[in-house]
Order: C-alpha cells, then sequence, then structure tokens
C-alpha cells in the first residue's frame, strides 16, 4: 500500500488500498488435543485464548464459541482483557449452573425460563450483585445472532425482562460501605487537611526518587568522562552503574551477603532503576496532578507529541465508555523547568526519564517499566525489567494504603472526636473524588464545567452526591444565597416602606379603634385594616395593590384581632416556600415576610402570641389574593 501523506485521495485518484486479498484471523479454532478455542485481541493490545471445551454440556460449545467470539470481537462490547475476562466468568457460572442440574438442558433449544429462574435465585442467594451481572451479560450474549437462533423464542422472552435490581450496599454518613462492598472502607474523598498532607508526602517522595536516580545518573556520567575525579568509594559505585547500564543486570555489591534476595541489590538497582517499591508515591501522585483514575494512570503510553514544549498530547484509554470509545487525545500542561512535580505534563516527561534504563530492556509501549528481584519474582534470573500493567491491570498490586502507613511520618486522617487519629486509608478512587470535588468547587458548582473525564450524572452521582466536603460547601454556598436573599428582601420592604409612608402601625385595641385624625373606622383588608383606602400615601388616589402589599404601607393598621391571620398567613408562606425555588419565594414573599417578622410580630408579647397560635384559622386566604395563574 503506498500512501503519500494527507490529501493523497480526492475527485479521480483511487483510493490507497492494501496489496494482496486480506483474510481475517478465524478467531474460533481447534486448540491442541482437539480443544475448541477462541482467541482475543483487544483494543488495548493484550491476547489470551478461551477454552470453551472446559465448560460442561458439550452440545453447548460450537454456539457459544460462536456467539463468545461475536461478543469479544471488533464490533462487540467486550474489547479489553479484563473485560473479556469477566464475561467469560459470567458465562462459566452460567453454564456450570446448568451443567449441576438434575436434568440439564443438553442443547441450546432445551433452555427453559424456569433454568433462568433457578439460575438467578441461585446467584442472588450467594453474590445478589454478580447475580445480577451474569444476567445481564447472559442477555446479551443470548441475544446476538449465533446464539439467538437456537434458542427457544421462551427463554429470549425472559431474559428480555426487566431485570431485578440487585441490593445495593449501605453506607453511613461518613462514608463507609457495609460488608456487602467491603467493611471498612472508606468511598468518600480526603478533607482538606487530609489532602494537603497526602499531596505534600507524595510530592516529598516523588522528590526523593527523582533526586536519587538524577544523582546516579550524574555518577555515571562522571565515572565515564573522568574516573580519576572520583574518590575511592564512587569510583567502584561507578564501575557497577557501569555495568548496570550496560546490561541491566545488578551485581551484588562488595561486602553485602551472597542472598539472592539481599536488600542491597535492590538499593544499588534503585541508582538507575525505579523499583516496584517506588510505584505508590509516583503513580499516586500522577493520579492526583492527572485528575484520572487509576485504570488510565496504570495504561499511560510512552507515545506522545510536545506541542511547542508547553504541552504534551497523548492518547489515553478512558474504560467503560462503551464499544470504540476508550481512547481520547488529551493535553497536558508541562510548566516551567523545576515544577515537574505540580503539572501533569511535566510529570509525565519526569516520569519518561526515570523509566527509560528499564524500558530499554523490557522494550514495553506502556510508561511504567521498573526493575525488581528475578528471584523474589521466583523467576529463574537474577534480574527481570518489566512493564507491571501490560499484561493486566492487577498483575502487581500497589497497596497505596501501606504506603502511607509506613513512611517514616506516617499519614493519619483527620482525628473523629475524641478518638484517635487512624492511619488515611489511600485509594486512586478517594484521590479521583477529591480531585472532583475541587474543580467542582473551582466551577462555583457548574457541573458542565466541571464534568472533565466523565458525564454530568456520572460526575454527581459517583463522586459529589455524598461526599461530606462537597456537601459541606453546598451548604454553606446555599447559607451565603439565603442570607443575600434575606438581605435584598428587608432592603426591598425598606424601599416600599419609604415610598409607602413609613410601613404597618401597631395598636394594641380592637380593629374598629379610629385614629387620631381620622374619624372613620379602619377598613378591613386580608389580614390587617386599612385606615384610608380612598388615598394611597405613594400616589394619593384610590389603593390598587395587593393585599401583601399593605405590610408595607403607611395605611396599615394591625391589632390584636388581626394577630391569628397574620401567623395564618406566615405558615402559608413557609408552606409556599416548600413549592417555590427558594430564589422565586424571595422575590415574591420575601418582603411581606421580613415585614411580618421584623415589623408586626416583634411588638406583641409572647403571650399574645401564644394566644393567637392557638386561635388562627386553618385557611390564610393567600390563593383569593392572588391571581390564578401565578399560584405555585
Amino acid at each position: 500500500m503506498i500512501r503519500r501523506g494527507r490529501g493523497s485521495t480526492g475527485t479521480g485518484r483511487r483510493t490507497a488500498l492494501p496489496d494482496g486479498t486480506y483474510a481475517p484471523t478465524e478467531r474460533v479454532r481447534e486448540g491442541a488435543g482437539g480443544t475448541l478455542v477462541v482467541a482475543f485481541h483487544g483494543d488495548d493490545g493484550r491476547r489470551a485464548t478461551f477454552d470453551v471445551s472446559t465448560l460442561p454440556l458439550p452440545g453447548w460449545h460450537q454456539v457459544l464459541a460462536a456467539a463468545f467470539a461475536e461478543r469479544t470481537g471488533p464490533a462487540g462490547g467486550l474489547r479489553t482483557l479484563s473485560a473479556a475476562g469477566s464475561g467469560w466468568g459470567s458465562l462459566g457460572r452460567l453454564m456450570r449452573f446448568l451443567g449441576s442440574l438434575p436434568q440439564p438442558p443438553a442443547v441450546p433449544g432445551r433452555l427453559t425460563p424456569d433454568h433462568l429462574t433457578a439460575f438467578h435465585a441461585h446467584r442472588t442467594a450467594t453474590a445478589p450483585v454478580t447475580g445480577y451481572r451474569d444476567l445481564a451479560d447472559a442477555r446479551v450474549l443470548f441475544t446476538l445472532p449465533a446464539l439467538r437462533e437456537h434458542v427457544s423464542p421462551e427463554a429470549l422472552d425472559h431474559l428480555q425482562r426487566r431485570l431485578p435490581a440487585p441490593r445495593s450496599a449501605t453506607t453511613s454518613e461518613r462514608g463507609v460501605v457495609s460488608a456487602a462492598a467491603g467493611a471498612g472502607r472508606l468511598t468518600t474523598g480526603y478533607s482538606d487537611g487530609e489532602l494537603a498532607r497526602l499531596m505534600a508526602a507524595l510530592r516529598a517522595d516523588a522528590a526523593k526518587i527523582r533526586d536519587r536516580i538524577r544523582a546516579g545518573e550524574k555518577l555515571l556520567r562522571r565515572y565515564q568522562h573522568a574516573p580519576a575525579s572520583l574518590n575511592e568509594e564512587d569510583r567502584e559505585l561507578g564501575r557497577m552503574l557501569q555495568m548496570m547500564a550496560a546490561t541491566g543486570q545488578v551485581p551484588t555489591p562488595p561486602g553485602a551477603r551472597l542472598n539472592p534476595f539481599a536488600p542491597e541489590r535492590v538499593q544499588l538497582a534503585g541508582h538507575l532503576f525505579l523499583t516496584l517499591r517506588d510505584l505508590p508515591p509516583l503513580m499516586l501522585l500522577a493520579a492526583a496532578l492527572s485528575e484520572r483514575n487509576g485504570e488510565t494512570i496504570k495504561e499511560l503510553p510512552v507515545g506522545h507529541r510536545l506541542l511547542e514544549d508547553r504541552a504534551v498530547e497523548l492518547v489515553i484509554v478512558k474504560r467503560r465508555r462503551g464499544a470504540r470509545r476508550w481512547f481520547e487525545t488529551l493535553t497536558w500542561e508541562i510548566g516551567v523547568p523545576g515544577r515537574e512535580l505540580h503539572t501533569p505534563g511535566g510529570f509525565y516527561l519526569l516520569l519518561l526519564e526515570l523509566t527509560a534504563r528499564s524500558r530499554q530492556w523490557c522494550g514495553s509501549p506502556l510508561l511504567w517499566c521498573v526493575w525488581r528481584n528475578g528471584h523474589g519474582a521466583r523467576l529463574d534470573v537474577a534480574d527481570n525489567h518489566l512493564a507491571p500493567f501490560e499484561n493486566s491491570l492487577r498483575g502487581t498490586p500497589i497497596l497505596p494504603t501501606a504506603w502511607a502507613a509506613n513512611r517514616p511520618r506516617p499519614l493519619l486522617a483527620a482525628p473523629q472526636g475524641s478518638a484517635a487519629a487512624l492511619p488515611l486509608q489511600v485509594s486512586f478512587n478517594r484521590i479521583k473524588t477529591s480531585m472532583e470535588v475541587r474543580r467542582t468547587k473551582r466551577m462555583g458548582g457548574h457541573l458542565p464545567s466541571a464534568a472533565k473525564s466523565n458525564s454530568m450524572p456520572v460526575l454527581f452521582r459517583n463522586y459529589l452526591s455524598g461526599d461530606p466536603v462537597i456537601t459541606s460547601w453546598a451548604e454553606e454556598v446555599l447559607g451565603e444565597a439565603l442570607v443575600d436573599a434575606e438581605q435584598a428582601a428587608r432592603q426591598a420592604h425598606e424601599r416600599a416602606m419609604q415610598a409607602a409612608g413609613g410601613g404597618p402601625r401597631v395598636l394594641h385595641g380592637p380593629t374598629d379603634t379610629t385614629t387620631s385624625g381620622n374619624a372613620r373606622p379602619a377598613l378591613e383588608t386580608g389580614w390587617t385594616a386599612c385606615v384610608d383606602h380612598d388615598h394611597h400615601p405613594l400616589t394619593g388616589k384610590q389603593c390598587q395593590v395587593s393585599f401583601l402589599d399593605c405590610f408595607h404601607c403607611g395605611n396599615c393598621l394591625v391589632t390584636r384581632d388581626h394577630l391569628p391571620r397574620v401567623l395564618a398567613l406566615l405558615d402559608a408562606l413557609a408552606q409556599r416556600r416548600h413549592e417555590l425555588p427558594e430564589e422565586d419565594w424571595w422575590a415574591r414573599y420575601g418582603p411581606t415576610w421580613v415585614a411580618i417578622r421584623q415589623d408586626i410580630l416583634a411588638k406583641f408579647t409572647p403571650a399574645e402570641l401564644e394566644q393567637a397560635q392557638a386561635a388562627k384559622p386553618g385557611d390564610a386566604l393567600l390563593d383569593l389574593v392572588e391571581n390564578p395563574w401565578e399560584t405555585p
């Protein structure tokens, strides 16, 4: 195939095609000893074979192999090794259950809804969450063309029904999940103090690793160019470093025990290579700076592109997004020299530098390449350079909590009450949650702007909902908003009083009491009385305002007889507060609420309020004084 760059095709020019005839690889084939296997090559570059012959019920094998090959093929939904392994496990559990029945369905056509109901009941009794996933995987597999034609319509209809939801794990207020999801395991983010201490510890340990390897590289260069300038101890160390750089093998230091597990070899290897014990702080810091989850950090690639030495562009793996949506191109800021531990792009380039020696010997396209003691890994060699997550994301345990507890200065969680501080539980999930919370706070709680690597529903449901930091911040923001709304309502009430004659007047006599300068009795209104309905203080004309606006008017008269109705109105306003958004409620009813609380109730004694509370009517008549289209 010949291609000469972009724009090589166009009108009148043929599209470049591969030479020869393309023959796709058979994914279902016979293995050694006549077995039937399905070959898998995922989008993550990992390969595996799944032996269908190990499953019970041989009459199912051929169609199961074809269906599973379609499910894990290029157009299927299981395109990583971990996803294919999970699907294979669900299939194996179903087939082993069917094979254990007194009268198993020997071929797919004999599968009945009763078999599927019994399988669901069996899995629900033992593992509810896994049982739900097993039935969901079976539904997808059985509806594929390779298997659908061999299963009865009744069984297919049974699988298409809505699956019963699994029992969810209960979570306490402190974010501790019950035993169903791992007892004592925290899922919430860190407090501000915990996150600050964690980030300081990660940067401190990463700086030690960086300085250690750079010092070893510097000593190696000095030994290669001017060995005579070194003292005897450094010259001996330089000689061993040169041998390590040339062969990738770590010798036993002079004076160390002749023991394949000697810690002196690990210490010597650390002068040029990353070791397994270096992974926790480096990987956790990478997750914090990039704000990505642990799976993405484990699969960071070597391939990248520099953008004017200011940013790094690379393609990462973002799982659980659906078929053919696992890859994402992103750009990380490099930052100024010396700030590599504070920017994702600068830290990524630093990691490339620290892992370069081991990558030379293992040749992996992934970022994380380390040296390990071959004897400790029970290999036939003394030294082994490997990419620990190339074959499986679970191939090498990181144990971040053990790293935090075994540091010279262990990390402790924030104390709860009078209890002593406990070791800080560290995990990729908690770091990711903390970073999502902080970014959401920086964006002012605006989810469309805060959603970075997840959709808005996923961001809220899996990271923000229930987190104590975001809950406390939201309560603080809401409290400030309510204070601002109340202040605005008070200012609106004061402006209305100044324009309408100074606000209501409170008397302790009966309603028909005449006021000085006015021989006529006061006119009853909705909840108060009006001393001069024909002359509004602002316009001088007949009053046309709402009864709610009476509470700002100088003609408003309130006596002890009005108090029960005013209290009923206050209850009605409180009920409307549950029916309207806070912003709309304060704009419509806030000034009236302020006038009642501040200018009327404050002028009555507690005994008078208690007596009026017992006599207040059941209907406040609020609906009658508002236009019907304004009623919420």
